[in-house]
């Protein structure tokens, strides 16, 4: 497919016109993985290798294919094979997903707000597909859904959680939940700290229209052990998102 003005697509890294057409190829290609994973999961036929795979190209269309990011990826020596992490990363658009899906693999799995889950065929999907629904209103049944993101990560599934809980109007990192580092203490798994930036210059958080060719950078961080802050009870739950935040903005 060669790029044109209209789709606001450039390959030569810099970011072109804002599109609705290139806004509407990534709906499509949402729902182009979203019903044939219903029509699986009613055949029963529904595997996670097989959501792996599906997500993996959903991800490459929209951030290579379709957007030509000029996607730029720092730290991958931090991602060690056989470990399993908890994600965290900033988040400043809806872009970050399928980003954080090209950059990391496709074996992990996000805790998403529970109204995306109402979206007819889509919702549904993301049930099937493993994805994680979280209602912070109701708090015991956002603890079920921190129970439900720790046997996947037992699995050895990486879990991706943002801690701002909802994207960043300005790019500046946002006050952080709590939820995502009571998982973080009780699952005793590592954290791979993760900082996004130029998402918010494909689609800002209010925006409609994408803009493609934007150069998007992808920081993965060494782990953190959450052992050690595990033990000293809530003010180790505080240091932890201290340096969790320290880290994150250090590469903004």
């Amino acid at each position: 497919m060669v790029p044109t003005a209209d789709d606001g697509q450039s390959r030569s890294g810099h970011a072109g016109a804002k599109s609705l057409v290139l806004s509407l190829k990534n709906v499509y290609e949402t729902l182009a993985i979203s019903v044939p994973t219903m029509v699986d999961a009613f055949r029963g036929r529904i595997t996670k290798d097989l959501c792996d795979r599906r997500l993996a190209i959903w991800a490459h269309n929209i951030v290579i294919n379709h957007g030509h990011f000029d996607l730029e990826v720092l730290g991958r020596e931090n991602l060690l094979p056989g470990e399993t992490y908890l994600v965290m990363s900033n988040h400043q658009s809806h872009y970050d997903i399928p980003v954080l899906f090209e950059a990391i693999g496709s074996n992990i799995r996000m805790i998403t707000k529970e109204e995306l889950f109402r979206v007819p065929i889509f919702g549904n999907a993301l049930k099937l597909g493993g994805f994680i629904s979280i209602d912070r209103a109701n708090r015991h049944a956002a603890i079920r859904s921190l129970q439900a993101a720790r046997e996947l990560m037992a699995s050895g599934t990486h879990v991706w959680i943002a801690p701002e809980g909802t994207r960043s109007r300005t790019g500046e990192l946002l006050p952080f939940k709590k939820g995502a580092f009571y998982l973080a203490l009780e699952a005793k798994l590592p954290i791979l700290p993760v900082t996004i930036s130029g998402t918010r210059d494909a689609l800002p958080a209010d925006g409609v229209r994408s803009r493609g060719g934007a150069h998007v950078r992808v920081t993965l961080h060494p782990k953190i052990d959450a052992a050690p802050y595990a033990a000293k009870g809530k003010p180790g739950r505080d240091q932890l998102m201290k340096e969790v935040r320290r880290i994150l903005e250090s590469a903004l």
